[in-house]
């Protein structure tokens, strides 16, 4: 039976339906019936939710449908694996049982039946000789115990008749020489079999009960007994809790009944037994004159006897007169009000919570973010800008594309390089201001589009067809049918004005629309004319890449990218700046345009590119290699953890021996004597070495010249402190001896169990450094996706682009990989649109909710707690470079939160990499900008000397050391391919056939 809650499920009572044509909705499983469909979805709804436990397996978070066929499947394994001659003794023995625990059932069972067998059981008996023979059991006969004649009993014992397989004679033997298969009667099969067919109500006492038709099947009585029914034992426990009451009411009585008889008596009186008051009782303290009266009296009453409510009826007491009696009536009786308890205090808050479910902070305000944008969002005063020509809406496909390139470089074949080089590398490089770093991604992206003639020369990617393409299927068509005439309108049986005008009308309108048709559409660009003479894709095949052939590349790929209808727009604004209207086209006015292009649109281009090459068979064969590769590091980190937890284990054990022989293997402590004698020497030694002669007193004969010359060599003062540190080593040397001396030697048993606690250690150093090893191979690999730090209270992602998919610093073989960072920022982008509309912007009446909780909407704490700087939307980006804004960006998330506990917590981890990154940047780009004032300033002093030569100065053009980009170097393709994308493969070397071919024609 299917559990819910640790309990079976309850299926529902099927509906009385009355017309046969109602429509009703049928669950086979349960046979349940539902007359709307709303009870049935929701009933399915709650069978499909993983909360069900099947019975026998014991398989938790499992839907009912699953845990029904669990059960089914693990039944009939049951019944094939238990013998049929144990069940139905089990079950007898079974029926009625009200052990609570299962577990303890099962084992009172097995030891019960491990020993005893029954008829039609197979069973194994071992014989004297020791052979071992298999049959079946025909009779049991139990044997009771004997008399003995010193008047002892013995055990009971069995005898078993056993047919003999292959034999025709029967063995009778006892239970000590038979053996059941170990597989077939465990605890673990018991208990199968018990869940599969005993059931037990949930209540405490309640008995095991098998189930009815297995009951029936092995002709077990299922009439339960009156004492473990569930009425009579409520009816037995309120019995059994009146009689106590009434038990403790009578010893209370007897107790002042005693009393009583002690007041009475006049010999030696016995003082009452005192008893500490109950903590509900009030103190006369806290009561007013009235009430205090009222509890003397009653006291009184106590003494006398007269308080009725205390000694039931039949228990008389005798009354005596005397001081203690009160003349005046008893006053009547007080009832006491019930005091209304307090409403329990609420439940304390379980963080963490939801982030805006927390109380706002006006304490504290998140760092300043910095933009690298010229437009940076609204309300931003200082916004830190670095770039005057980028644009918000360029800031994600920068980074994008940066990232893209970074992560894929083995599959481009290019070399890292940093976010800040790859920036000033597409604002900077211009026809006079040549960057090898701009043109080898442009090229390395080309080459991804269509393999090389030498690979066949294929189209990698899916292209929309050609204009080309277009004009051939039209040729190779049927002719266009001849238009049709228009069918005149036909006139209305009566002819009115109002229909006639009407009917001109909508013919003057039907030719505006017609010659709006006809009119020439407005040229944009000239990039067909561009590509008359130019087929692209040849042209990438060849990979004829100089003197402008890679940006008229670009522009036939954009000119036929922009047949899709979702990039024609960026694509006709690429086009539109490449190949102008007003600009004859041609190979020279396209390499100027390119020059000349806008930062943006460089971006945009290269976006393109990156989106394109990304669903190559190359980026998804990368993609699937990591992959693999990952698996293989994951098998390989769960080895050395499970080596390393082996080892602690062991190590623990070795840990508990050292503690044991620790005692008799430590080194005596000195004397004290021995101690202040050390000291004592050891200043002697050192007035010894103050008045020892040095070695410039043997020359005391030389004049004083000479002396002062010695003393002004660069070694002369040094050599009394060397002196001085050779004899501090010396004495170091020989109380290490002493010391040695004087320590007895450890047992044997210490020194080795020593040596493998120092192997274990290294072992266990080794494995945390294997494992170190291997997460990070695992980070490096991970390259399907971009991993976030997190978000905080605000939906607003957080990003630090060396998490995954790359070197933390680049590749160490590149060319820049003395800048030491990749990216070396933490950015910050604006919630999505669903996010921004779900928990910012909400509708009226949350924001209102919202506000009558904290007294503000979530739109004025977001301005509040994030200051003058925020981001609103997912394509706003912010970024933090100093190590000082990690630090309080850390001291900002509240852990109390589900989103920012999380993001914390990345941050902590990655924290010293982030610092270290962010240091090394801002090292980097300082250093380029000293190099650059020195350079000014040195150009600055040597401009007099240059005005001398003039031919010098006709040709001057802006220094390229200047861009720190300059300084990249594709090292990956020149180490690969033996040359630069953007330039020719070398002449093949001459083969020495040619040689000895031109000697034989000599």
């Amino acid at each position: 039976m299917v559990l819910f809650k640790r309990k079976p499920v309850q299926f529902l009572v099927n509906p009385r339906v009355d017309d046969e044509s109602t429509e009703v909705w049928h669950i086979p499983q349960t046979g349940e019936v539902f007359v709307t469909y709303e009870e049935y979805l929701n009933r399915l709804d709650f069978y499909n939710q993983p909360r069900f436990i099947c019975q026998i397996t014991g398989h938790s978070g499992l839907s009912f449908f699953d845990a029904l066929k669990s059960e089914l499947a693990g039944a009939q394994e049951v019944d094939q694996a238990f013998p049929e001659a144990l069940k139905g003794p089990i079950l007898r023995r079974v029926q009625f049982q009200t052990i609570s625990r299962i577990d303890t059932l099962v084992d009172m069972i097995y030891d019960e039946f491990k020993a005893d067998y029954y008829p039609g059981e197979a069973v194994t008996i071992h014989i004297a000789g020791g052979e071992r023979l298999t049959g079946i059991v025909r009779e049991k006969a139990r044997l009771g115990s004997k008399v003995l004649s010193d008047g002892t009993l013995t055990l009971p014992y069995c005898r078993y008749s056993i047919s003999v397989d292959g034999r025709p004679d029967e063995l009778s033997v006892p239970s000590a020489q038979i053996y059941r298969d170990r597989r077939v009667f465990t605890k673990s099969v018991l208990r199968s079999f018990i869940k599969k067919t005993v059931i037990r109500e949930a209540w405490t006492g309640a008995p095991w009960l098998v189930k009815h038709d297995v009951a029936a099947q092995y002709h077990i009585d299922s009439r339960i007994p009156p004492h473990l029914r569930y009425d009579n034992m409520l009816l037995e426990r309120k019995q059994h809790q009146a009689h106590k009451k009434a038990l403790s009411v009578a010893i209370s009585a007897q107790e002042m009944n005693g009393m009583a008889s002690n007041f009475q008596s006049f010999g030696p009186a016995r003082l009452p037994e005192l008893k500490p008051a109950p903590k509900s009782r009030k103190t006369h303290h806290n009561q007013s004159p009235h009430q205090q009266d009222l509890d003397a009296d009653s006291d009184s009453n106590m003494l006398t006897g007269q308080s009725q409510g205390l000694i039931p009826p039949g228990n008389h007491l005798l009354l005596f007169t005397g001081p203690f009696q009160n003349s005046m009536p008893p006053p009547p009786p007080v009832v006491s009000q019930p005091v209304p308890q307090p409403p329990p205090p609420p439940p304390p808050t379980k963080y963490p919570i939801e982030d805006l479910q927390l109380e706002p902070r006006d304490d504290y305000v998140r760092p300043a973010l910095k933009f690298m944008c010229s437009d940076p969002p609204e309300g931003v005063v200082d916004s830190g800008a670095r770039n005057d020509k980028i644009l918000m809406k360029s800031m994600g496909s920068l980074l994008e594309t940066w990232l893209t390139l970074n992560v894929y470089c083995e599959v481009f074949k290019l070399d890292s390089f940093t976010f800040d080089d790859f920036a000033e590398a597409m604002e900077v490089a211009k026809e006079d201001v040549p960057c090898q770093l701009f043109t080898e991604i442009h090229c390395a992206l080309l080459k991804q589009v269509v393999s090389s003639e030498a690979d066949g020369g294929k189209l990698l990617v899916d292209l929309p067809e050609s204009d080309e393409d277009e004009d051939e299927g039209g040729e190779s068509a049927s002719p266009t049918p001849e238009p049709e005439p228009e069918p005149e309108p036909k006139l209305a049986t009566r002819a009115t004005r109002s229909s006639l005008a009407k009917l001109e009308a909508e013919r003057i309108k039907a030719e505006a629309a017609a010659a709006e048709k006809n009119l020439e559409p407005q040229v944009k660009h000239r990039a067909s004319e561009a590509l008359i003479d130019f087929h692209w894709i040849e042209q990438l095949k060849k990979r004829e890449f100089q003197d402008g052939g890679w940006e008229l590349i670009v522009v036939g790929l954009l000119y036929q990218l922009s047949k899709k209808p979702r990039q024609t727009e960026a694509c006709e604004e690429l086009l539109a700046h490449l190949a102008p209207p007003d600009i004859e086209p041609g190979r020279e006015t396209v390499r100027r345009q390119y020059s000349k292009l806008d930062l943006n649109l460089r971006i945009s281009a290269l976006q393109i590119l990156c989106l394109l090459t990304a669903s190559t068979k190359a980026v998804r064969g990368y993609m699937e290699e990591c992959a693999e590769t990952m698996t293989g590091y994951r098998k390989e980190k769960i080895e050395w953890q499970r080596l390393r937890k082996q080892t602690l284990e062991e190590l623990k054990v070795l840990y508990d021996e050292r503690k044991i022989l620790l005692p008799d293997n430590m080194p005596p402590s000195p004397p004290v004597e021995e101690v202040k004698a050390a000291k004592t020497n050891g200043d002697v030694n050192m007035i010894d070495v103050d008045d020892s002669p040095d070695e410039p007193s043997e020359e005391a004969g030389d004049s004083d010249v000479d002396t002062n010359a010695r003393r002004n060599t660069r070694r002369g003062g040094n050599r009394a402190a060397e002196r001085q540190k050779r004899r501090e080593e010396q004495d170091r040397k020989k109380e290490a001896e002493l010391a040695a001396a004087k320590m007895p030697k450890q047992s044997k048993e210490f020194v080795k169990l020593m040596k493998k606690i120092e192997s274990k250690e290294d072992l266990v150093k080794k494995c945390e450094g294997e494992i170190a090893i291997l997460d990070n191979d695992l980070r490096e690999a991970d390259c399907a996706r971009t991993r976030i730090l997190g978000k905080d209270r605000f939906w607003n992602r957080y990003y630090w682009f060396e998490r995954n998919g790359m070197p933390y610093g680049g590749l160490p073989t590149s060319s820049t990989a003395d800048a030491g960072y990749a990216n070396g920022c933490i950015w910050v982008q604006g919630p999505d649109d669903m996010e921004r509309q779900g928990y910012i912007e909400m509708l009226p009446e949350w924001q209102d909710e919202y506000k009558a909780k904290f007294k503000m909407t979530v739109p004025q704490r977001k301005k509040m707690e994030e200051g003058r700087t925020s981001v609103f939307n997912a394509r706003q980006w912010g970024y933090y470079s100093e190590p000082s804004e990690v630090d309080s960006l850390l001291n900002w998330l509240d852990p109390r939160g589900v989103n920012e506990v999380k993001l914390r917590k990345e941050i902590l981890a990655y924290k010293d990499k982030i610092v270290t990154h962010m240091e090394k940047r801002l090292e980097y780009i300082g250093s380029a900008e000293d190099n650059e004032d020195d350079q000014a300033k040195g150009d600055g002093k040597k401009e007099e000397p240059k005005r001398m030569s003039t031919r010098t100065k006709t040709q001057a053009s802006p220094e390229p050391s200047n861009f720190r980009c300059l300084n990249w170097t594709n090292n990956v393709a020149i180490d690969e391919l033996g040359h630069l994308h953007s330039e020719p493969p070398p002449p093949p070397p001459k083969t020495k056939g040619r040689k000895a071919g031109r000697k034989g024609r000599a």
